[in-house]
Protein backbone atom coordinates (compact mmCIF):
# COMPACT_ATOMS: atom_id res chain seq x y z
CA UNK A 1 0.00 0.00 0.00
CA UNK A 2 1.36 2.87 -1.11
CA UNK A 3 0.19 6.67 0.12
CA UNK A 4 0.13 9.57 -2.62
CA UNK A 5 0.44 13.26 -1.09
CA UNK A 6 -0.70 16.09 -2.89
CA UNK A 7 0.97 18.95 -3.79
CA UNK A 8 4.01 17.11 -4.08
CA UNK A 9 3.72 14.32 -5.77
CA UNK A 10 1.45 15.39 -8.97
CA UNK A 11 0.65 12.55 -11.58
CA UNK A 12 3.64 10.63 -11.36
CA UNK A 13 2.17 8.19 -9.83
CA UNK A 14 -0.52 7.40 -11.71
CA UNK A 15 1.82 7.62 -15.12
CA UNK A 16 4.05 5.45 -13.46
CA UNK A 17 1.22 2.97 -13.28
CA UNK A 18 -0.43 3.34 -16.36
CA UNK A 19 3.20 2.33 -18.22
CA UNK A 20 3.42 -0.61 -16.20
CA UNK A 21 -0.57 -1.61 -17.12
CA UNK A 22 -0.62 -5.10 -19.43
CA UNK A 23 -4.08 -5.76 -20.05
CA UNK A 24 -6.65 -3.08 -18.63
CA UNK A 25 -6.95 0.50 -17.38
CA UNK A 26 -10.08 1.83 -15.78
CA UNK A 27 -10.23 5.36 -14.51
CA UNK A 28 -13.46 6.81 -13.15
CA UNK A 29 -13.22 11.20 -13.99
CA UNK A 30 -15.22 14.35 -12.62
CA UNK A 31 -12.69 16.45 -13.71
CA UNK A 32 -10.01 16.50 -15.92
CA UNK A 33 -7.22 18.36 -17.71
CA UNK A 34 -4.30 17.01 -16.97
CA UNK A 35 -2.33 16.99 -20.55
CA UNK A 36 0.53 14.66 -19.23
CA UNK A 37 -2.37 12.19 -17.71
CA UNK A 38 -4.30 12.08 -20.92
CA UNK A 39 -1.02 11.01 -23.00
CA UNK A 40 0.05 8.30 -20.56
CA UNK A 41 -3.74 6.80 -21.21
CA UNK A 42 -3.36 7.48 -25.24
CA UNK A 43 0.03 5.53 -24.82
CA UNK A 44 -1.46 2.71 -23.25
CA UNK A 45 -3.81 1.96 -26.17
CA UNK A 46 -1.15 2.42 -28.54
CA UNK A 47 0.45 -0.50 -27.04
CA UNK A 48 -2.47 -2.41 -26.56
CA UNK A 49 -3.36 -2.41 -23.35
CA UNK A 50 -7.56 -2.02 -23.28
CA UNK A 51 -8.22 1.49 -21.59
CA UNK A 52 -12.25 2.18 -20.13
CA UNK A 53 -12.89 5.40 -18.91
CA UNK A 54 -16.09 6.22 -16.96
CA UNK A 55 -17.23 9.73 -16.97
CA UNK A 56 -19.59 12.02 -15.14
CA UNK A 57 -22.56 12.91 -16.90
CA UNK A 58 -22.34 16.33 -15.54
CA UNK A 59 -20.41 18.58 -13.16
CA UNK A 60 -20.94 22.49 -12.70
CA UNK A 61 -19.83 24.62 -15.30
CA UNK A 62 -17.46 22.00 -17.25
CA UNK A 63 -20.09 19.60 -18.96
CA UNK A 64 -19.02 21.30 -22.16
CA UNK A 65 -15.44 20.31 -21.21
CA UNK A 66 -16.44 16.12 -20.45
CA UNK A 67 -18.26 15.93 -23.15
CA UNK A 68 -15.26 17.25 -25.51
CA UNK A 69 -12.50 14.79 -23.09
CA UNK A 70 -15.02 12.01 -24.52
CA UNK A 71 -14.65 13.13 -27.41
CA UNK A 72 -11.17 12.83 -27.33
CA UNK A 73 -10.74 9.56 -26.31
CA UNK A 74 -13.13 7.82 -28.08
CA UNK A 75 -10.74 9.18 -31.20
CA UNK A 76 -8.04 7.88 -29.90
CA UNK A 77 -9.15 4.16 -29.29
CA UNK A 78 -10.18 4.71 -25.55
CA UNK A 79 -13.81 2.81 -24.41
CA UNK A 80 -15.64 5.70 -23.24
CA UNK A 81 -19.01 5.50 -20.56
CA UNK A 82 -21.08 8.38 -19.21
CA UNK A 83 -22.35 7.24 -15.18
CA UNK A 84 -26.42 7.43 -15.33
CA UNK A 85 -27.81 10.96 -14.02
CA UNK A 86 -29.72 9.15 -11.44
CA UNK A 87 -27.17 10.50 -8.45
CA UNK A 88 -26.92 13.75 -7.90
CA UNK A 89 -23.26 13.98 -8.38
CA UNK A 90 -20.95 10.58 -9.97
CA UNK A 91 -18.30 12.14 -7.85
CA UNK A 92 -15.47 9.60 -7.48
CA UNK A 93 -11.98 9.38 -8.27
CA UNK A 94 -10.55 6.21 -8.85
CA UNK A 95 -8.61 4.50 -11.22
CA UNK A 96 -7.73 0.48 -11.52
CA UNK A 97 -4.68 -1.45 -13.56
CA UNK A 98 -5.53 -4.70 -14.82
CA UNK A 99 -7.35 -5.82 -11.73
CA UNK A 100 -4.60 -6.13 -9.69
CA UNK A 101 -3.86 -2.44 -8.35
CA UNK A 102 -6.33 0.07 -7.20
CA UNK A 103 -5.91 3.66 -6.96
CA UNK A 104 -8.55 5.61 -4.71
CA UNK A 105 -8.29 9.45 -4.65
CA UNK A 106 -9.84 12.55 -2.96
CA UNK A 107 -8.83 14.50 -5.24
CA UNK A 108 -9.51 15.15 -9.47
CA UNK A 109 -7.24 14.76 -11.80
CA UNK A 110 -6.47 18.72 -12.60
CA UNK A 111 -3.41 21.12 -12.02
CA UNK A 112 -5.96 22.99 -8.95
CA UNK A 113 -6.15 19.63 -7.08
CA UNK A 114 -2.73 17.99 -7.49
CA UNK A 115 -0.36 21.04 -7.58
CA UNK A 116 -2.31 23.90 -5.71
CA UNK A 117 -4.34 21.68 -2.86
CA UNK A 118 -3.91 19.36 -0.25
CA UNK A 119 -5.02 15.80 -1.03
CA UNK A 120 -4.08 12.51 -0.50
CA UNK A 121 -4.86 9.23 -3.04
CA UNK A 122 -3.84 5.42 -1.82
CA UNK A 123 -2.26 2.98 -4.46
CA UNK A 124 -3.52 -0.86 -3.14
CA UNK A 125 -2.69 -4.05 -4.38
CA UNK A 126 -5.61 -5.74 -1.34
CA UNK A 127 -7.52 -8.39 -3.38
CA UNK A 128 -11.01 -7.77 -1.65
CA UNK A 129 -10.99 -4.02 -2.38
CA UNK A 130 -9.39 -4.27 -6.02
CA UNK A 131 -12.51 -6.81 -6.44
CA UNK A 132 -14.78 -4.45 -5.06
CA UNK A 133 -13.72 -1.48 -6.80
CA UNK A 134 -13.90 -3.92 -10.34
CA UNK A 135 -17.62 -4.90 -9.62
CA UNK A 136 -18.42 -1.15 -8.49
CA UNK A 137 -16.62 0.00 -12.39
CA UNK A 138 -18.97 -2.25 -13.46
CA UNK A 139 -22.17 -1.86 -12.20
CA UNK A 140 -21.52 1.98 -12.63
CA UNK A 141 -20.32 1.40 -16.30
CA UNK A 142 -23.99 -0.76 -16.89
CA UNK A 143 -25.64 1.29 -15.04
CA UNK A 144 -26.86 -1.54 -12.75
CA UNK A 145 -27.19 -1.26 -8.97
CA UNK A 146 -24.79 -1.94 -6.75
CA UNK A 147 -24.60 -4.02 -3.68
CA UNK A 148 -21.71 -3.11 -1.66
CA UNK A 149 -19.85 -6.60 -0.33
CA UNK A 150 -16.87 -5.06 1.76
CA UNK A 151 -17.00 -2.59 4.66
CA UNK A 152 -13.49 -0.99 4.12
CA UNK A 153 -14.68 -0.18 0.67
CA UNK A 154 -17.13 3.09 1.08
CA UNK A 155 -19.61 3.77 -1.34
CA UNK A 156 -22.08 6.51 -1.33
CA UNK A 157 -25.14 6.35 -1.07
CA UNK A 158 -24.78 2.84 -0.33
CA UNK A 159 -22.78 1.76 2.15
CA UNK A 160 -21.20 5.66 3.20
CA UNK A 161 -23.38 6.63 6.22
CA UNK A 162 -23.59 3.01 8.08
CA UNK A 163 -19.53 2.07 8.26
CA UNK A 164 -18.35 6.26 8.32
CA UNK A 165 -20.70 6.25 11.53
CA UNK A 166 -19.09 2.98 12.87
CA UNK A 167 -15.95 4.19 11.57
CA UNK A 168 -16.34 7.26 14.01
CA UNK A 169 -18.02 5.64 16.94
CA UNK A 170 -14.97 3.38 17.25
CA UNK A 171 -12.65 5.84 18.41
CA UNK A 172 -11.54 5.56 21.71
CA UNK A 173 -8.77 8.59 21.92
CA UNK A 174 -8.26 10.63 18.91
CA UNK A 175 -9.70 11.83 15.71
CA UNK A 176 -7.75 13.98 13.08
CA UNK A 177 -10.32 15.07 10.42
CA UNK A 178 -9.53 17.13 7.29
CA UNK A 179 -12.93 18.31 5.15
CA UNK A 180 -14.04 20.82 3.20
CA UNK A 181 -17.79 20.87 5.00
CA UNK A 182 -18.69 18.46 8.51
CA UNK A 183 -21.99 19.65 8.62
CA UNK A 184 -24.69 15.89 8.10
CA UNK A 185 -26.59 16.54 11.69
CA UNK A 186 -26.05 12.66 12.92
CA UNK A 187 -22.34 12.87 12.19
CA UNK A 188 -22.00 15.58 14.24
CA UNK A 189 -24.34 14.49 17.20
CA UNK A 190 -21.37 10.91 16.86
CA UNK A 191 -18.39 13.51 16.91
CA UNK A 192 -19.96 15.76 20.22
CA UNK A 193 -20.48 12.35 21.92
CA UNK A 194 -17.31 11.07 21.22
CA UNK A 195 -16.00 14.45 22.17
CA UNK A 196 -17.97 14.21 25.54
CA UNK A 197 -16.13 10.71 25.71
CA UNK A 198 -12.83 12.08 25.96
CA UNK A 199 -12.12 11.83 22.44
CA UNK A 200 -9.42 14.57 21.31
CA UNK A 201 -10.81 15.41 18.33
CA UNK A 202 -9.70 18.08 15.59
CA UNK A 203 -10.64 18.90 12.35
CA UNK A 204 -8.60 21.07 9.54
CA UNK A 205 -11.80 22.98 6.98
CA UNK A 206 -15.23 23.51 8.18
CA UNK A 207 -17.76 22.29 10.67
CA UNK A 208 -21.35 23.12 10.87
CA UNK A 209 -23.01 24.03 14.54
CA UNK A 210 -20.69 22.25 17.41
CA UNK A 211 -18.75 25.41 19.32
CA UNK A 212 -16.97 22.39 21.23
CA UNK A 213 -14.58 20.98 18.54
CA UNK A 214 -11.20 22.01 17.27
CA UNK A 215 -11.15 23.64 14.53
CA UNK A 216 -8.46 25.59 12.06
CA UNK A 217 -8.39 26.91 8.98
CA UNK A 218 -5.97 25.10 6.24
CA UNK A 219 -3.51 28.63 5.60
CA UNK A 220 -0.91 28.83 2.23
CA UNK A 221 -3.10 26.30 0.10
CA UNK A 222 -6.35 25.25 -0.93
CA UNK A 223 -8.11 22.24 0.79
CA UNK A 224 -9.47 19.32 -0.71
CA UNK A 225 -9.10 16.33 1.04
CA UNK A 226 -11.49 14.07 3.06
CA UNK A 227 -9.25 12.23 5.24
CA UNK A 228 -10.15 10.87 8.77
CA UNK A 229 -7.36 9.78 11.19
CA UNK A 230 -8.22 7.40 13.99
CA UNK A 231 -6.47 6.78 17.12
CA UNK A 232 -3.22 6.95 14.65
CA UNK A 233 -4.32 3.10 13.88
CA UNK A 234 -6.51 3.11 10.81
CA UNK A 235 -7.55 6.20 8.02
CA UNK A 236 -10.45 6.97 5.64
CA UNK A 237 -9.75 8.25 2.66
CA UNK A 238 -12.52 8.94 -0.01
CA UNK A 239 -13.94 12.10 -2.29
CA UNK A 240 -16.97 12.06 0.55
CA UNK A 241 -17.21 15.06 2.97
CA UNK A 242 -19.19 14.42 6.33
CA UNK A 243 -22.41 16.11 4.84
CA UNK A 244 -25.44 14.53 4.34
CA UNK A 245 -25.55 15.32 0.73
CA UNK A 246 -22.27 12.98 -0.36
CA UNK A 247 -23.47 10.30 1.89
CA UNK A 248 -26.65 10.37 0.64
CA UNK A 249 -27.54 11.61 -2.82
CA UNK A 250 -24.01 11.16 -4.99
CA UNK A 251 -21.98 8.42 -5.58
CA UNK A 252 -18.64 8.83 -3.64
CA UNK A 253 -15.87 6.38 -3.48
CA UNK A 254 -13.25 6.04 -0.52
CA UNK A 255 -11.27 3.40 1.47
CA UNK A 256 -10.58 2.61 5.20
CA UNK A 257 -6.99 1.37 5.69
CA UNK A 258 -4.53 0.51 8.28
CA UNK A 259 -0.44 0.02 8.40
CA UNK A 260 1.44 2.12 10.20
CA UNK A 261 3.35 3.69 7.72
CA UNK A 262 0.36 5.33 5.74
CA UNK A 263 -1.42 6.11 8.72
CA UNK A 264 1.56 7.56 10.49
CA UNK A 265 2.01 9.81 7.36
CA UNK A 266 -0.88 11.12 6.84
CA UNK A 267 -0.72 11.72 10.67
CA UNK A 268 2.35 13.69 10.59
CA UNK A 269 1.12 15.87 7.64
CA UNK A 270 -2.08 16.73 9.62
CA UNK A 271 0.08 17.48 12.56
CA UNK A 272 2.48 19.99 10.28
CA UNK A 273 -0.63 21.66 8.72
CA UNK A 274 -2.21 21.86 11.80
CA UNK A 275 0.37 23.94 13.25
CA UNK A 276 0.20 26.41 10.03
CA UNK A 277 -3.31 26.91 10.17
CA UNK A 278 -5.90 29.21 11.65
CA UNK A 279 -8.24 28.68 14.49
CA UNK A 280 -11.69 29.17 13.58
CA UNK A 281 -13.35 31.50 16.15
CA UNK A 282 -17.02 30.80 16.96
CA UNK A 283 -18.09 34.21 16.49
CA UNK A 284 -16.75 33.81 13.20
CA UNK A 285 -18.38 30.88 12.37
CA UNK A 286 -21.85 32.49 13.49
CA UNK A 287 -21.48 35.46 11.17
CA UNK A 288 -20.64 33.19 8.33
CA UNK A 289 -24.04 31.71 8.94
CA UNK A 290 -25.87 34.47 9.52
CA UNK A 291 -24.75 35.87 6.16
CA UNK A 292 -25.49 32.65 4.30
CA UNK A 293 -29.06 32.48 5.89
CA UNK A 294 -29.36 36.30 4.18
CA UNK A 295 -28.08 34.81 1.04
CA UNK A 296 -30.79 32.28 1.00
CA UNK A 297 -33.67 34.64 2.18
CA UNK A 298 -32.59 36.66 -1.14
CA UNK A 299 -32.75 33.43 -3.36
CA UNK A 300 -35.29 32.86 -2.46
CA UNK A 301 -37.01 36.08 -2.62
CA UNK A 302 -35.90 36.25 -6.45
CA UNK A 303 -36.84 32.69 -6.79
CA UNK A 304 -40.74 33.46 -6.23
CA UNK A 305 -40.56 36.26 -8.67
CA UNK A 306 -39.92 33.58 -11.24
CA UNK A 307 -41.86 30.94 -10.25
CA UNK A 308 -44.42 30.09 -13.46
CA UNK A 309 -47.01 28.91 -11.23
CA UNK A 310 -49.93 30.07 -13.60
CA UNK A 311 -49.11 27.38 -16.09
CA UNK A 312 -48.96 24.66 -13.23
CA UNK A 313 -52.59 25.70 -12.24
CA UNK A 314 -53.92 26.05 -15.52
CA UNK A 315 -52.88 21.96 -16.20
CA UNK A 316 -54.27 21.02 -12.45
CA UNK A 317 -57.27 23.20 -13.41
CA UNK A 318 -57.91 21.40 -16.50
CA UNK A 319 -57.42 17.91 -15.25
CA UNK A 320 -59.51 17.93 -12.39
CA UNK A 321 -62.20 19.84 -14.92
CA UNK A 322 -61.80 16.19 -16.68
CA UNK A 323 -62.13 14.16 -14.05
CA UNK A 324 -65.02 15.66 -12.17
CA UNK A 325 -67.96 14.07 -12.35
CA UNK A 326 -70.19 16.46 -10.04
CA UNK A 327 -70.66 20.14 -10.62
CA UNK A 328 -67.77 22.17 -8.94
CA UNK A 329 -66.61 26.08 -8.58
CA UNK A 330 -64.18 26.25 -11.23
CA UNK A 331 -63.41 29.99 -9.95
CA UNK A 332 -62.83 28.11 -6.49
CA UNK A 333 -61.41 25.34 -7.60
CA UNK A 334 -58.73 27.78 -9.63
CA UNK A 335 -57.68 29.95 -6.78
CA UNK A 336 -57.74 26.64 -3.81
CA UNK A 337 -54.97 24.90 -6.71
CA UNK A 338 -52.84 28.14 -6.74
CA UNK A 339 -52.68 28.49 -2.92
CA UNK A 340 -51.51 24.92 -2.68
CA UNK A 341 -49.19 25.19 -5.22
CA UNK A 342 -47.76 28.47 -4.55
CA UNK A 343 -47.25 27.24 -1.03
CA UNK A 344 -45.63 23.65 -2.17
CA UNK A 345 -42.89 25.75 -4.61
CA UNK A 346 -41.96 28.18 -1.85
CA UNK A 347 -41.27 25.23 0.55
CA UNK A 348 -39.07 23.51 -1.97
CA UNK A 349 -37.33 26.64 -3.18
CA UNK A 350 -37.17 27.58 1.44
CA UNK A 351 -34.94 24.04 1.19
CA UNK A 352 -33.07 24.30 -2.05
CA UNK A 353 -32.04 27.52 -0.87
CA UNK A 354 -31.05 26.49 2.29
CA UNK A 355 -29.14 23.48 0.96
CA UNK A 356 -26.86 25.12 -1.45
CA UNK A 357 -25.54 27.90 0.75
CA UNK A 358 -25.06 25.81 4.20
CA UNK A 359 -23.96 22.94 2.38
CA UNK A 360 -21.86 24.56 -0.53
CA UNK A 361 -21.50 24.38 -4.22
CA UNK A 362 -20.62 20.96 -3.67
CA UNK A 363 -20.06 20.26 -7.81
CA UNK A 364 -16.41 22.90 -7.15
CA UNK A 365 -14.73 20.13 -5.90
Amino acid sequence: MKLIIQPGDGTAPLIKAIKKARKSVEIVIFRFNQVELEKALIDAVERGVFVHALIAFTNRGGEETLRKLEMRFLAKGITVARTADDLVRYHGKMMLIDRKELFVLAYNFTHLDMDRSRSFGIATKNRDLVQEAGKLFDCDTKRQPYKAGCAKFIVSPVNARQQLTAFLKGAKQELMIYDVKVSDRAILRVLEERYRAGVRIRVIGEIARTKELAVRRLQGMRLHARVIVRDCKTAFLGSQSLRKLELESRREVGIIVGGAKVVNAIGGIFEEDWKHSAPVKAGRKQAETQARERVARKMVKAAKKKMPVAPVVKQVVTALKKQANLPVDHKHVKKAVETEVRAALNKAVKKAAMKVVHEGGEEVH
